[in-house]
Formats: structure tokens, C-alpha cells, sequence
């Protein structure tokens, strides 16, 4: 399995040997939840395949925080996982995914013994702290339309469909605002000429 997860390559072999003996697999359906606000991490997922949402509520409400990719770990458990505090972000698979769950007391020992997995957090620390600044400077600086049609882009991106299966009301959920501003919008889109709705999918038509 080593052979088909790139950031292993940064790894010594033996370290890789100590991760794939005491990881564990496991193959979760879309839309399922992985970890929640409050919960103790026991396991750092690691997307061998598929695709995670990480994200927060306030009054209700979600915001999406970021996206965690092919070869991409969460550092928000890490750093919850390793100073054993509740986990203040959502996580669910937005689509079908393979995960590697790295158990958080051997995470706790790889640090002090293999410098390279420290570098290997890093790097998603740095993934993951580009995509937060991305996400309040678009909340902060960008029109609400801007910030539907730029989300539309980047899930059809990341999921490779296009049309778009998806709801006006979870669209208004993950950015955080009500479903009618999002249909009213998603409509201006549309004679703006950059989406195109279907019956139960929204197609981007100008990149």
C-alpha cells in the first residue's frame, strides 16, 4: 500500500514499516461523518483516496474551513490529537474514501523519534493555514455570488463533476449564509451566464 502514498517518499523506510503495521484502513461512504466538535481524537486520518470537509458551525450555521485531499492529512486533529484536546472542527467524507488512521500514541512517539514525520505536519500546516487565509479573506473581501460561483468551481474541481449534484441549501450551509440569498444569487449567476441549473444539479458554463 506505501507505494501508492506519495508523502510517504519524505519517510524513512522504517518508519513507513512502523506506520503500515500499526495503521489501520478503513473505506468510509460519502457524507459520513468522522469527527465532530468535542470529540477526543483517538486516529489522524490520512486520505490514501476520496475526499474530506472540514468545517465549523457557530448559531447553526457551517463554514467551510478547507478541503483534505489525495496524500493530505488533517492538522487540525493532529494538533488536537496531540495536546489530548476536544476537537473544535467538523469532519465528513464528501465523497466515498480510503483513509489511513494513524493511532495519535504512536503519532506521539514517531515525532520524538523521526525527525521527517515532524516535516511531514509541517507541510500540511502550511497547506492548511493558505486555504484558512483563502477562506476569510473571501468571507471578509469578496461578494457573496463571488464567493457561490468560486466555491462551485473549486468542488467541481476537486470532485472532477461537473454538473454539480448539489442543493441550494447546502451550498447556503457550508458558506454560511440562508438558502434564499443562495437561490437568489445562483439566479444571477445564471443570467450572468456562468452556471446553467438542471433539475437536481447546477453546471458551470464560464470558467
Amino acid at each position: 500500500m506505501e507505494n501508492g502514498i506519495a508523502i510517504f517518499k519524505m519517510l524513512e523506510a522504517k518508519l513507513v514499516t512502523e506506520i503500515m503495521e500499526f495503521a489501520q484502513t478503513a473505506e468510509i461512504p460519502k457524507d459520513t461523518e468522522i469527527l465532530r466538535e468535542g470529540q477526543f481524537v483517538k486516529v489522524i486520518p490520512l486520505v490514501i483516496s476520496g475526499l474530506l470537509k472540514v468545517f465549523t458551525r457557530f448559531e447553526e450555521k457551517e463554514l467551510l474551513l478547507y478541503y483534505i485531499k489525495t496524500d493530505e492529512s488533517c492538522i487540525m486533529s493532529f494538533a488536537s490529537g496531540i495536546k489530548d484536546q476536544p476537537s473544535k472542527i467538523y469532519a465528513t467524507t464528501e465523497e466515498d474514501s480510503k483513509l489511513l488512521l494513524l493511532p495519535v500514541s504512536k503519532v506521539k512517539e514517531w515525532i520524538k523519534h523521526y525527525p521527517n514525520f515532524n516535516n511531514l505536519f509541517f507541510q500540511q500546516y502550511n497547506l492548511r493555514y493558505t486555504d484558512l487565509i483563502e477562506t476569510v479573506s473571501n468571507v471578509i473581501f469578496n461578494k457573496t455570488d463571488r464567493r457561490i460561483y468560486d466555491y462551485l468551481k473549486e468542488k467541481s474541481e476537486l470532485t472532477g463533476n461537473n454538473p454539480l449534484k448539489i442543493s441550494h441549501r447546502q451550498i447556503a450551509a457550508e458558506l454560511g449564509t440562508a438558502r434564499e440569498v443562495v437561490s437568489r444569487l445562483i439566479k444571477k449567476l445564471e443570467n450572468e451566464g456562468k452556471v446553467k441549473q438542471h433539475s437536481n444539479n447546477i453546471e458551470i458554463v464560464r470558467w
